[in-house]
């Protein structure tokens, strides 16, 4: 088949990138050309920047028509607008990225469902709805065939590992150093991670199938654990002593460092699984690689391409702890002191 990824070199997409190539498919990639591909040969590109719209449909009707468009980068409701134009009549179907981070938090029932209500907390979760609408809009009115699938937290080879403070990977220099490391609340909500694989293989999948047209479907890791198991199994995986766990409320945490913890406050801190009963039925989705095995060559590739920051790299999470713990300790001394009046 002839397909066209928008993006195709980040996270999920050099996965999916990956496995089409080895399934011997037409593939062309369309992207701004700065990450160098981690792909085997026989692909094309099309070089350019998406954010220019006009451009970018110029450059997408001189490429001709596709079987399929996959649509990586899309964020904003401008883009899908431009994307129906660009496609309108010259494509077989569009499957578009979506995220899990269009739903309301916390949601009424565990686990969501693909009919839960969406109503994000961030930007980021409030576009991508916008754009499942307006994507849904053009299905509905033939413009062409649309799915859209949404996954959750994706991890693997060529990313990083997310922890309370995003994606730094000084995260994991402390972890196997054996410093205490900060986690959001109590570290009972629960969270589900997605190899890149797994998730890859699901959208490849979908490609083509017609009983993916017109329908959304998570693809979510299920192994539920508790932010405490994720730390503890983590160190486990890569060789790193038991953490020494620092909870911290995220309400808190946003208040120290937004620009660190925003995330955190606006999705890590709620309890996050998800149904996959309709992608397992329709694109044979299935969680292959469990946590701990992902983690550990996730960080083995980290290890292998000297990404892994010194802990020393961010000496304000130290000061955090500190002064917390201070603060915390002088609270209780004051409040016993009261108490005992």
């Amino acid at each position: 088949m002839k397909i066209l990824i928008i993006g195709g070199t980040g996270l999920i997409s050099t996965a999916i990138s990956r496995m089409l190539l080895e399934a011997g498919h037409d593939l062309t990639l369309y992207n701004r050309g700065e990450t160098t591909p981690r792909l085997p040969d026989g692909y094309r590109i099309i070089q350019g920047n998406r954010e220019n719209l006009k451009a970018f449909e110029e450059q997408m009707a001189e490429a001709g028509a596709f079987d399929c468009v996959i649509d990586m980068v899309c964020f904003h409701p401008e883009q899908a607008e431009s994307d129906i134009r660009a496609f309108q009549g010259r494509v077989g179907q569009l499957i578009f990225c979506s995220t899990v981070d269009v739903y309301t938090k916390p949601p009424v029932t565990f686990p969501v469902t693909e009919s839960h209500e969406r109503g994000a907390l961030s930007d980021y979760g409030r576009d991508k709805a916008r754009c499942e609408d307006q994507f849904m809009a053009a299905h509905q009115e033939g413009h062409f065939p649309v799915t859209i699938l949404r996954p959750a937290s994706t991890y693997g080879e060529g990313g990083s590992i997310i922890h309370t403070f995003g994606w730094n990977t000084y995260f994991l220099d402390r972890l196997r150093k054996g410093l205490p490391v900060i986690v959001h609340g109590n570290g009972e909500a629960l969270w589900v991670s997605c190899h890149i694989d797994d998730v890859a293989r699901a959208f490849v999948n979908a490609i083509g199938n017609e009983k993916a047209f017109g329908q959304s479907y998570h693809l979510a890791g299920e192994e539920w654990q508790t932010w405490n198991q994720y730390h503890q199994r983590l160190a486990e995986a890569i060789g790193a002593p038991d953490p020494a766990l620092i909870h911290i409320p995220a309400d808190i945490l946003v208040r120290i460092s937004p620009e660190h913890t925003m995330i955190t406050y606006l999705n890590f801190q709620y309890t996050n699984i998800f149904d996959n009963a309709a992608a397992r039925e329709d694109l044979d989705f299935q969680q292959t690689i469990d946590w701990q095995t992902g983690a550990r060559r996730t960080y083995d590739w980290l290890v292998e391409n000297d990404r892994i920051e010194g802990w020393q790299s961010f000496p304000f999470y130290d000061r955090v702890i500190e002064r917390y713990k201070q603060g915390c300790n002088e609270l209780i001394a004051e409040l016993a002191n009261l108490h005992k009046r």
